[in-house]
């Protein structure tokens, strides 16, 4: 990777070039065809997923550095970023004792001198030669009476070239091999190529309205912008066009659902009400029994339920998708919708699809189902389909489903893979939503059967942000926890403090607590992580010999992780070493401590979500997070350890990760935001879905003649992915 100072800026107006060089001009040029590119160099942009023109000028800067020049010395703050000009009064290009090559400029500026350094870059030492003017930025310390910059960028400026005459640099995001300079001269290119052919999304009285920079200028100035307040007005032009794009998107793809697609009305009355609650051995929370109501009358149309269900770990969302499936199998069919059924013949019920991200957790969503299904009076069955079953036995399974004998089926990616084929599916609910995306749901509502959609999180996210990423779904929140539970005490251990933690841990695992420690990894790796096999090792002779131990991870066969999990939810097992494989839905009530180490290379949201395995009783669960460092900031681990709010903790792993995992392609089955941040942009969000919804009422196809271009747009973008070339 090229370092940040060996690059030059480009002028902020790139020169233009004669009409009569110009080949033909098209968003769709080749990168290879335009100047100052060639083969070579586009092969590398392959990288970054650069091809033509339109890449180019869509390829957003990430961040802009200030090269106004505008700083003096008296400005200067150590650690703050700094940009001053100066003249070149000094190379030198020595070694040092340590043997690595250092080269030293002297720069006069205003009122003395500055000095900037670089190490073991020889190769820059060509590029001063004293008398020149040169622009230097970063950040600055002070060594010994001067000012010192170490591996600064650098802005050579012309002879005549004033020092503000390009004020801010564009940043672009890079690959590995793909420097700064070269997707600066694409990008340029592309500009001058390009600039003036994207169409015009907004009519003109939007524009005004909004006070959007129309395309072609938003364009020039978030490449090369005229000032900061430029960047700001460039920025949200783009930001607000592509989340008023996608939430239109999203109505569209919904609306298209609705319309095309006939449910099943699956009428939940007072007495099926009583029957299916009477099944748990618990009373519903208020937040629980608000969203079986929310369910309840979205499953009473005919037009297919779309929800999205989101709720902390342990909140009870499962409870909720048993009671709607239970309502579903409770339903019949009518005898209309089956041709072949004789007179007096009995009605068949509508089945109902789980889909768990896990096989482990498929496996516990069936025990779960059995067990309340278990009893007089119910001949609901209840059929189990993964990937690692026997093809007999899968083939057995799947005649069944055809033949509508079970009721509910409970699966991983096979249900995806169009394994199943239900002769009456009528609800389709998807465990663990993050982890499938827009078209992986649409699969499940391809053939006869026209299911209502209930879609699951335990990773909470701000409701603004939410109607962004799942504009097709309507939103229902737990936000309470059931009576008796409490928040995971958590601790952050550090090196010195581990033999006292595996004191602590064994002590209460001997008081007759189960517990569990999570490794990073299966083997070892470079990072030098705990192996889930040394881990178990070290711990069975050492710490916690005196336990029983059981080993899972995503690597041991099906069959044996089900044989360990089930040991352990029977007692036979003291302490699971288990990978991340145990992260979602696992639930065993005994099992209240854990240990987590190297917990610094687990994302925040997944830290949650496997602290969320020792909060599943009335015993308040305890977790370690084992660092290797304790006095060091950790921000993710520190906000781990000061709170078991999902709903913050998803705000803060937002703001230090971003969110482009939310709604990147695997999240949202549409192509990643190019520009905006849901988190920071949570004002335009909400601004965008207004003006979408009142567009969408008003013209839900968005055929009208001022927006012939925007319906161009989100077909081109979304159209394919999300079936809208079928809208008329």
């Amino acid at each position: 990777m090229e370092p940040s100072s060996s690059y030059e800026p480009l002028p902020a107006s790139p020169p233009s070039v004669p009409l009569s060089s110009q080949r033909p001009r098209s968003l769709s040029t080749p990168l290879e065809r335009l100047p100052g590119v060639g083969t070579a160099r586009a092969q590398k942009l392959v990288k970054l997923q650069l091809a033509t023109a339109r890449d180019a000028l869509m390829h957003f800067p990430r961040e802009y550095r200030d090269f106004s020049g505008a700083h003096t010395l008296v400005d200067i703050r150590e650690g703050e970023h700094a940009s001053i000009a100066g003249e070149v009064k000094d190379v030198a290009l020595r070694t040092t004792g340590a043997g690595r090559q250092m080269l030293s400029v002297l720069v006069a500026v205003v009122g003395g001198h500055v000095r900037a350094i670089w190490f073991n870059m020889p190769f820059m030492a060509k590029r001063f030669v004293i008398g020149m003017r040169i622009v230097i930025a970063g950040q600055a310390k002070k060594s010994g009476l001067n000012w010192e910059f170490s591996h600064p960028e650098v802005r050579w400026l012309a002879q005549d070239e004033s020092a503000n005459a390009s004020e801010w640099l564009a940043v672009y995001p890079l690959a590995e091999g793909v420097h700064q300079s070269l997707v600066r001269t694409a990008v340029q290119a592309a500009i001058v190529h390009a600039a003036d052919l994207p169409a015009e999304a907004f009519p003109e009285e939007i524009l005004k309205a909004k006070s959007l920079l129309p395309i072609a200028a938003a364009i020039r100035e978030i490449h090369c912008p005229s000032s900061h307040a430029m960047i700001t007005m460039a920025r949200r032009r783009f930001v607000y066009e592509e989340l008023f794009m996608l939430q239109l998107a999203l109505r569209m793809h919904r609306s298209q659902q609705q319309q095309q697609r006939l449910a099943p009305a699956i009428v939940i009355d007072a007495r099926l009400d009583n029957r299916i609650r009477a099944r748990f051995p618990f009373q519903f929370t208020p937040a629980q029994s608000r969203v079986c109501a929310e369910i309840a009358a979205d499953l009473g149309r005919t037009e297919p339920m779309s929800r999205l269900l989101q709720g902390d770990v342990g909140s009870g969302k499962t409870a909720i998708a048993v009671y709607a499936m239970l309502a579903t199998v409770g339903s019949k069919v009518p005898l209309s919708l089956e041709p072949a059924a004789a007179a007096g013949d009995a009605p068949d019920r509508y089945q109902a699809a789980l889909m768990a991200p896990t096989e482990l957790l498929a496996r516990q969503h069936v025990a779960t189902l059995e067990q309340m299904l278990s009893g007089k009076g119910v001949s609901v069955e209840v059929a189990l389909l993964v990937g690692g079953q026997p093809a007999k036995q899968r083939e057995r399974i799947v005649a069944r489903i055809a033949a509508g004998q079970v009721g509910i089926v409970v699966g991983t990616q096979a249900l995806v893979a169009g394994m199943a084929k239900f002769k009456h599916l009528g609800l389709v609910v998807i465990d663990e939503q993050h982890r499938f995306g827009v078209i992986q749901r649409s699969l499940l509502q391809q053939g006869q059967a026209d299911p209502h959609t209930l879609v699951m999180t335990a990773t909470p996210i701000p409701r603004t942000i939410a109607h962004a990423i799942y504009g097709d779904l309507a939103v229902s929140v737990l936000d309470e926890q059931p009576p008796g539970r409490q928040p995971v005490a958590t601790y952050r251990v550090g090196p010195e403090q581990l033999d006292k933690w595996w004191a602590f841990f064994g002590k209460k695992v001997a008081e007759g607590r189960q517990g569990y420690v999570v490794v990073p990894a299966v083997e070892e790796s470079k990072r030098d992580l705990a192996s889930i096999a040394s881990a178990f090792e070290n711990l069975a002779n050492g710490p916690l010999e005196a336990f029983r131990l059981g080993l899972v991870h995503g690597r041991l066969k099906a069959k044996a992780k089900a044989a360990v999990m089930d040991d352990f939810r029977a007692g036979n097992i003291d302490v699971l070493v288990a990978t991340s494989v145990i992260e979602v839905g696992i639930d065993v009530p005994a099992a209240t401590i854990m240990t987590i180490l190297d917990a610094e290379t687990f994302g925040l949201a997944q830290l949650h979500q496997l602290r969320g395995r020792v909060a599943r009783g009335a015993t308040q669960g305890i977790c370690g997070a084992v660092t290797a460092t304790i006095n060091e900031p950790i921000p993710r681990i520190d906000a781990f350890v000061a709170t078991s709010d999902g709903f913050k903790l998803a705000e803060q792993d937002l703001l230090l990760r971003g969110p482009g995992d939310l709604v990147g392609t695997r999240q949202s089955g549409a192509p990643p935001l190019y520009l905006a941040d849901l988190l920071r942009d949570s004002s335009v969000v909400a601004e965008a879905r207004r003006d979408a919804i009142t567009l969408f009422e008003s013209d839900p196809a968005i055929t009208g003649p001022s927006w012939q271009r925007l319906r161009a747009l989100i077909l081109r973008r979304w159209g394919e992915k999300l079936g809208l070339g079928q809208i008329s």
